[in-house]
């Protein structure tokens, strides 16, 4: 399935919790926090500004985001977790050095 967010909207998919601590203890279901990384999978067209004029976004396809931990709206696509955030809510992306 292929899912278009609109407008300043962003697609990421959720990265998968640790399974262990740094220190090796192998945590349970139970244990494990949601991550609030992900993956963008596809960006909106951007947003509307008052003037008729849209802005585009500053994300793009691929980048590797930080997101608050009850940011944007949960969806399972394809059995896979994904989020869709508002460029907003996004706290910061990953950038190589």
């Amino acid at each position: 399935m292929k899912v278009r967010p609109l407008a300043d909207r962003v697609l990421v998919e959720i990265l998968e919790a640790e399974e262990k601590t740094k220190g090796g203890i192998i945590l349970p279901d139970t244990a494990k926090e949601e991550k609030t990384e992900g993956k963008v999978i596809a960006v909106g067209a951007g947003k509307t500004l008052e003037s008729g004029k849209v802005q585009p976004l500053e994300l793009k396809k691929g980048d590797r985001v930080l997101f608050g931990k009850y940011a944007g709206d949960d969806i399972v696509i394809d059995g896979i977790k994904h989020k869709i955030l508002k460029e907003s809510e996004i706290l910061a992306v990953y950038e190589k050095e």
